[in-house]
């Protein structure tokens, strides 16, 4: 997600061109406008401003195509006719010859409907996914001319091992397409569309989810492996050593920031916009972890404890890297390498919360419920969380703490 940056800074083309940290950035005049830098380095204008007393973002294109010089007046004008009453969003005027791609679809659907999302978290997602998954496939296709093949194109390779992330991608593209047809740039059934139409062609997400558990690490291999691992150099394999002593995701870990934690109190504390459930999370620390955190050293201009080379966030990718020439090593020598004993598939980082839930499961002592809360799973129901006042912190501090000691064995 991005850190948002309170103090406002001119902009200057060498500014767009060396900022790095993910981040809303505040041009200082009074147009509210804005700089978006998502997590993957992609800028984009967005303006802030009250349009008849409703307080709204606009998104105004990205830096890609509009300059700031353009981005600058273009706000100037909104503020005028704002302020005056107006209504500066986009039209509803269709133009059903105008050729228009995807991405420039996306990035008008965006400008319309930015406001209505909860959460820069949630505005960060939308884009990233897209300009991620979908605009270098079909971003330059006129939407006129998309089809169930280019959808296909796009979601094929990421349905099976990225599920999750692959269909919330077709429901964002439904959308985009969705508002193409109804301002007139395209015609006929939507080719995203899910029901009567994909669920033809590729299996449903619930049943992919259930027999695709992600590959992990037997719990034989577990303290092996990390021996391995602790060899290894590196930001990534760093990340990879902390997220195995936390059990935590890998993108909480990537996205960790210096003010989440607190050495002296041994805890770090994930913000609820930062976390899948979306609620705080709070993690003991170990004297291993501790560790790897006074190891590392803070970089000027990153909020991140994990900094790629840049300063920006290390992406999930990198990380997966580290175990994946972990696992080839071992077949290279002659091992049959760190795979799941089920799946027979290499073990990857997100299956080392399943690696922990196994072996929290073989001790006693350890609730279930205890294990859950470490991995923040939800728990029960709604009203048993409301009567549950704590989230067993030091009694999960104990536990992860004979993890750490099995997985060191």
């Amino acid at each position: 997600m991005a850190e948002r940056h309170s103090k406002a800074r001119p902009f200057t083309a060498v500014f767009l061109r060396s900022v790095k940290p993910a981040g809303i950035y505040y041009d200082p005049g009074r147009t509210g406008l804005q700089l978006v830098v998502s997590p993957a380095g992609s800028q984009w204008w967005q303006q802030r401003l009250t349009i008849k007393g409703k307080r709204c973002d606009l998104g105004l294109g990205s830096v890609q195509y509009v300059t700031l010089t353009e981005a600058r007046a273009k706000a100037a004008e909104n503020k005028r006719v704002a302020r005056t009453g107006g209504d500066p969003r986009p039209s509803p005027v269709a133009n059903p010859d105008a050729p228009l791609t995807f991405t420039q679809a996306a990035e008008a659907f965006l400008a319309s409907k930015l406001e209505e999302f909860g959460s820069d978290k949630h505005k960060l997602q939308w884009r990233t996914s897209l300009e991620q998954f979908a605009f270098p496939i079909i971003g330059k296709t006129a939407v006129r001319d998309i089809g169930v093949g280019e959808i296909l194109r796009v979601l094929e390779p990421h349905w099976l091992e990225r599920t999750e992330t692959a269909s919330r991608l077709r429901g964002r593209i439904e959308a985009v397409l969705a508002w193409a047809r109804v301002k007139g740039h395209a015609t006929g059934d939507n080719p995203a569309r899910w029901k009567g139409n994909l669920d033809a062609i590729l299996p449903k997400p619930t049943k992919v989810a259930e027999s695709g558990n992600w590959p992990a690490l037997s719990l034989g291999d577990a303290a092996q492996w990390f021996r391995a691992l602790q060899m290894r150099e590196g930001m990534a394999a760093r990340v990879l050593e902390f997220l195995t002593l936390t059990a935590a995701r890998s993108g909480e870990v990537r996205g960790m920031t210096w003010e989440e934690v607190d050495l002296e109190a041994r805890l770090w504390t994930i913000p609820a916009e930062r976390m899948k459930a979306g609620r705080e999370h709070r993690v003991p620390l170990t004297d291993e972890a501790l560790a790897i955190l006074k190891a590392q050293t803070p970089l000027n201009g990153s909020p991140y404890v994990f900094w790629a080379t840049r300063g920006g966030m290390l992406s999930d990718m990198t990380i997966s890297a580290v175990m994946r020439r972990m696992h080839e090593s071992e077949v290279k020598a002659g091992r049959p390498g760190w795979i799941d004993p089920r799946s027979k598939k290499a073990a990857v980082p997100h299956g080392i919360r399943s690696t922990f839930r196994d072996w929290a499961a073989e001790h006693s002592e350890f609730p279930r419920d205890m294990a859950e809360i470490a991995l923040a799973h939800r728990i029960g129901s709604d009203v048993e969380r409301a009567y549950r006042r704590g989230d067993m912190l030091e009694k999960r501090r104990a536990m992860m703490r004979e993890w750490g000691a099995f997985i060191r064995a």
